[in-house]
């Protein structure tokens, strides 16, 4: 049984054959009835818009059916049920589950209890792997993803977009340029493991120092509720704010990357200016995630 958990269980042809498939989605249109009759569980315990949108809509253009549970009050986790057994039961009712859950791990203890494929749609602080590939996809569209410079600016330390994206990177000829506040900055651990595995990490404290020498500059929101108090994280979230001030002067074919939501940290006149590709980033996420639900079903 494929599931897909973590981008830490891809092998670089394995990536680069999705992110094919979903190229040959987008090229090719929408692959109608791919998956008629299949049944997909939506299981999203933690808030979100974007994924949850995108997993139903891919799904649909598919020809399958999805179901959803959107909090943790509407299922039966809330009287008490255990993970392991919310999915042995779901498992036996679909053909798939799409699991969203705010515990790091808890994709990966689903895919234990299934009787059918899970993927995880983000666990924690831990992978976001539809959220990786679109990422590499985004970039794909712009450049090799061999021999590029790639920044990744804000809460490393907690960012599970910015962990999944840093591994999937190592896979690839990249150098890898880290611009964090301190007590942010990516965790030892994943920056000790992706060294061993020959990647260049290259650290700083402000993204002027390095925005003119990068390929791509991935974004991510400064999570308020980790500052000890509202002016440490004002004062760190101006000083790290994109402004069409500081893209003065970057490389003609830089592009800037956002998971999104945003919450200040890109200044909305960046929108106008050819180097933002967040939005179209988003709408990545329709191709590379019929993608995966095909893999998976296949």
């Amino acid at each position: 049984m494929y599931h897909i958990i973590s981008i830490k269980d891809f092998e670089r042809e394995e990536l680069d054959l999705i992110l094919k498939k979903a190229e040959e989605i987008d090229s090719a249109g929408v692959a109608k009835h791919t998956l008629e009759g299949k049944l997909v569980a939506l299981l999203f315990f933690e808030p979100s818009t974007r994924t949850r949108i995108s997993f139903a809509s891919a799904l649909a253009r598919l020809g399958g059916t999805s179901i959803t549970v959107d909090s943790v009050e509407g299922s039966s986790i809330s009287k008490g049920e255990t993970l392991a057994d919310t999915i042995r039961v779901v498992s036996s009712y679909v053909d798939a589950i799409v699991l969203r859950h705010p515990k790091e791990g808890a994709a990966r203890l689903a895919s234990e209890f299934s009787s059918v494929p899970v993927i995880n749609a983000g666990d924690g602080a831990g992978q976001h792997p539809s959220q990786t590939l679109l990422d590499l996809y985004t970039i794909k569209q712009s450049m090799p993803l061999d021999g590029i410079d790639v920044g990744l600016l804000g809460d490393l330390r907690y960012g599970r977009t910015a962990h999944s994206l840093a591994y999937a990177l190592s896979n690839y000829d990249v150098r890898l340029h880290t611009i964090a506040p301190n007590g942010l900055e990516l965790p030892g651990g994943l920056t000790d493991e992706l060294r061993k595995k020959g990647v260049e990490i290259i650290e700083y404290r402000d993204v002027k120092e390095i925005i003119r020498e990068l390929d791509v500059l991935y974004v991510t929101r400064m999570q308020r509720e980790r500052f000890p108090d509202s002016s440490s994280y004002l004062s760190v979230a101006e000083s790290s704010r994109l402004t069409p001030e500081l893209l003065e002067g970057v490389r003609e074919n830089m592009i800037v990357l956002h998971p999104l939501p945003r919450a200040g940290e890109i200044d909305p006149r960046v929108d106008e200016l050819p180097y933002a590709r967040y939005f179209e980033q988003a709408a990545n996420g329709i191709p590379i995630r019929m993608a995966m639900l095909r893999e998976v079903m296949r």
